[in-house]
């Protein structure tokens, strides 16, 4: 009985960022779907209006229930800075060009390379804000990483940076950035700074998509868009910058980093994509580098 206390109190530290990585790993492939109704820019903008709506639905639900009273920090004046620059890295820009990429990449490809996300959210918090992380979070990282490109390997036995790859790749550094600066705000209601994130990036998006000529869908698509959007990417922004509270920028990178791999699961399950090879090899390696960040948690919160 103790030795499971201890293992729950190791792990749950973990847990919100792995739930925002099974969020966020459904997204790829359902945009894929949804992108064939709707334009890449429209459908990046109702994804956070979506989120924007139900966040805020929820807050209105905890308010009435809590008889309005706020048990989370308030954003302050000074984190607005950060706050600005990650709505523009990882709430406009970084979306705007996934959906792009997804266009002309497919949608398991596009969900594996979602890996650089953790690379570059670990390398940016260690190069740039000199945040400390252990020998076991960099050899997990290294293992989820190269689960995923071994998962990128093509039937031929080769690799290929096309235009879309390049794409995915240039997203997945924006939201290195955004994942980074939004640590910087983490005290504050992790549901109020995705409230704001959600509402900038998607008024933003929406008036570029309008900019751009592309038009607003039917009520299906638009509600279809926007309850995905709810699920993964405003409540995935939520339990993210719990993660971020709790064991900072690198390590919740290295824990997300498993959300390219529940893609791919998703992605097998709805195009019907028979398994390869590669992915089989990849499968292990994934659940390696998991288990080594669990272990890691166990030096950290013991």
């Amino acid at each position: 009985m103790k030795t499971n206390t201890i293992e729950r109190r190791h792990i749950l530290p973990l847990a919100p960022a792995f739930l925002a990585a099974v969020m966020f790993g459904m997204n790829a492939p359902l945009d894929k779907l949804l992108l064939g109704h709707i334009g890449p820019v429209m459908l990046a903008a109702f994804l956070y209006l979506g989120s924007c709506l139900g966040l805020a639905a929820i807050t209105c639900i905890r308010h009435a229930a809590t008889g309005y009273r706020v048990r989370e920090n308030n954003i302050g004046k000074k984190d607005f800075t950060w706050l600005l620059a990650g709505i523009l890295t990882g709430g406009v820009a970084a979306p705007i060009v996934l959906m792009v990429s997804l266009t002309v990449t497919p949608a398991a490809n596009a969900s594996l390379l979602l890996n650089t996300e953790a690379a570059a959210t670990a390398l940016i918090a260690v190069l740039l804000f000199h945040e400390h992380v252990g020998r076991h979070a960099w050899l997990a990282l290294v293992c989820i990483v190269a689960g995923g490109a071994i998962l990128s390997i093509s039937p031929g036995g080769n690799w290929s940076l096309e235009a879309g790859t390049l794409g995915v790749i240039l997203a997945c550094v924006l939201w290195g950035m955004d994942n980074n600066f939004t640590c910087r705000i983490s005290a504050g209601d992790p549901v109020l700074i995705a409230i704001y994130k959600c509402a900038a990036a998607g008024s933003l998006s929406l008036l570029i998509a309008l900019a751009v000529g592309e038009s607003i869908p039917g009520p299906d698509i638009t509600a279809a868009s926007s309850i995905l959007g709810f699920f993964s990417f405003g409540l995935s922004i939520v339990f993210y910058i719990i993660s971020l509270r709790q064991i900072g920028a690198a390590r919740t990178g290295t824990a997300f980093a498993t959300a390219p791999f529940l893609a791919v699961l998703f992605s097998i399950i709805i195009f019907r994509e028979i398994p390869t090879v590669f992915f089989l090899i990849s499968l292990p390696l994934m659940a390696i580098g998991a288990l080594i960040l669990v272990k890691e948690a166990r030096y950290i919160y013991k």
